[in-house]
């Protein structure tokens, strides 16, 4: 049986099936009595001793298992479960609703959650996740139910799940997980980005896990997004085989990472990462990268009830700027908008928050916060190549009264004395159909462009990308958005600018030969997608991909697209 999903994690993976069900969390049902509110707090305090000690051991095998960036993720959620925001506000409910605290505790991760999950960044709703893990936990824990984990799984099996939460997958095996299938989900899980981390082939949002049936035999073509159940004595014996030469090429890509990004042909290609915090910068350098192409810096907003002082900015872009050794650094300014519930912003509800009052636009509408952001990137800038990205841009003036605050900036602290770099780079975010159009103009008045294909694409194709009714219309590869790249890097090169990627659509290997034909100057991606791109771009001579990018714009539609640059891939042993 073939059961179509959407590709989580390359590879292929043969096994024996293990469905994993979790035991569902009832919330119950009843108000506390006045005097029994102390105790009723008191269960919370108890839960929260039991959670910090699980997320403790979680964090020690994920730092030998994965390394330290993976263990980090759970430092941040020992961090976000002893933030005060959070207890705070459970006691709340319950004193003042009498709500009880399993309750209070489900209706506060909802709130802290929603604040994450409606975000367009996949990197951040992801965050979205580590919370609901957090709370299913203190949850679990409260009704004396047990915790959620994998560890206990022996044998090679498939593992198949509605979902998996980050606890779950830091559990895992690699070497008993040899796949994974979920139900729900898609490329910008969590689930999937931990696969792609430990390199288990993955296939997700197959919908319904009904059809599998623990113990049988299951294959996972996580490349093609594709679950097989029951295969044949032949099909099984092809692709145990597929999944041991898999295994192969993922040691040779390791071992060829840090090999420079250079076409057949002798062209070299900036292959940058992306990152949310300064301390993941280390991992995307040991992946491959040789820069930073994004450098979200919402977080620094986002974890704090308060707006982020100057030297606290100023101190985290300084250490990632050290930590790439005179390698470039590219970071975006605050981007976020209506969609995030903000403590330290009161920012107002909106219909439509993804065309409203957001980034640039918040950023030039409060220059008492833009200008704290600006001044600690300049003075940041004395210690490593940072550049300045301004996002959703799309007009002239906006670039100009950006570019009139950050003059501002710069004349203060030269008459402070603070060092900065003079010449510092400034960009912006193509992801707006008006900024692609008039890039010409834009090219003008920046040092260069970085193309955010999530958002270019759904402005463009008007697709609401999180929108399960309508996923199959988000196409990344639709003649019209390859067109306006194609725009881009053109009025970038006639002014001997550069155009960078810094959206899903660099990291992914279908469109590499393209992007590169088209003349993208640097790809930038999660770690994990590096040693893959890595080695296509050094497989191939930049030639080739200009004949492989013109083929595919006289092409009618992104699934011929599709299917052609997937060909060209096979043909060459790249697929």
């Amino acid at each position: 049986m073939r059961i179509q999903g959407i590709s989580g994690s390359r590879g292929v993976a043969v096994g024996n099936v293990y469905k994993y069900i979790q035991e569902e969390i009832i919330i119950p049902d009843y108000t506390v009595a006045d005097g029994d509110v102390e105790a009723e707090i008191g269960k919370f305090a108890a839960a929260m001793a039991a959670t910090l000690k699980q997320l403790d051991i979680i964090r020690q095998k994920a730092l030998v298992d994965m390394g330290p960036e993976e263990a980090a993720i759970f430092e941040a959620h020992m961090q976000i479960a002893q933030d005060p925001s959070l207890s705070d506000g459970i006691k709340s409910l319950v004193e003042s609703t009498k709500t009880n605290v399993v309750a209070a505790t489900a209706q506060t991760i909802d709130t802290f959650a929603g604040i994450f999950l409606g975000m367009d960044d996949p990197y951040m709703r992801e965050r979205g996740a580590d919370i609901k893990d957090i709370g299913d936990r203190l949850m679990r824990n409260m009704l004396g139910m047990n915790p959620r984990g994998l560890s206990h799984i022996s044998g090679q099996v498939i593992l198949v799940a509605h979902d998996l939460a980050p606890s779950d997958t830091a559990s895992l095996d690699k070497n008993v997980v040899k796949g994974i299938v979920t139900a729900a989900g898609g490329p910008t899980s969590h689930a999937a980005i931990m696969a792609r981390t430990l390199e288990i082939p993955a296939v997700m949002g197959v919908g319904d896990i009904e059809s599998f049936v623990d113990g049988a035999r299951a294959v996972v073509l996580g490349t093609d997004g594709v679950a097989l159940m029951n295969p044949s004595d032949a099909e099984w014996a092809d692709y145990s085989a597929q999944a041991e030469a898999f295994q192969d090429e993922l040691q040779r890509l390791k071992d060829s990472a840090n090999l420079e990004a250079v076409t057949v042909d002798g062209h070299h290609v900036d292959l940058f990462g992306n990152i949310g915090k300064s301390k993941d910068a280390d991992n995307a350098i040991n992946m491959g990268a040789s820069g930073i192409g994004l450098y979200r810096t919402e977080f620094l907003y986002m974890e704090n009830d308060e707006l982020p002082a100057e030297d606290v900015q100023f101190e985290e872009y300084k250490q990632v700027a050290e930590s790439l050794h005179g390698n470039p650094v590219i970071i975006r300014t605050m981007d976020i908008g209506g969609d995030k519930e903000l403590k330290c912003l009161d920012l107002p509800e909106e219909m439509n928050p993804f065309l409203g009052y957001r980034a640039i636009r918040i950023s030039l509408n409060r220059p008492d916060i833009f200008k704290v952001q600006l001044r600690a990137l300049l003075r940041a800038s004395a210690f490593g190549d940072i550049h300045i990205m301004y996002p959703m841009i799309a007009s002239v003036e906006e670039v100009k009264c950006a570019n009139v605050m950050l003059e501002e900036c710069k004349a203060e602290l030269r008459k402070e004395g603070v060092a900065f770099n003079e010449d510092i780079k400034v960009g912006i975010m193509i992801e707006v159909p008006a900024a692609a159009v008039i890039a010409p103009i834009l090219a003008k008045y920046v040092d260069f462009f970085s193309i955010g294909t999530n958002d270019l694409c759904q402005y463009t194709l008007a697709v609401d990308r999180m929108n399960e009714a309508i996923g199959n219309l988000y196409q990344p590869l639709h003649p019209g958005v390859l067109r306006l790249i194609k725009g881009v890097i053109d009025a970038s090169h006639e002014q001997g600018k550069f155009t960078g990627m810094c959206g899903e659509l660099a990291g992914d290997p279908v469109a590499t030969m393209i992007l590169l034909g088209l003349g993208l100057d640097e790809f930038s991606m999660t770690a994990s997608s590096i040693p893959l791109i890595k080695n296509i771009l050094r497989s191939v001579s930049k030639a080739e991909c200009e004949a492989v990018a013109n083929h595919a714009l006289t092409l009618d539609t992104a699934e011929e697209i599709t299917a052609y640059a997937k060909s060209v891939l096979a043909e060459k042993g790249l697929a």
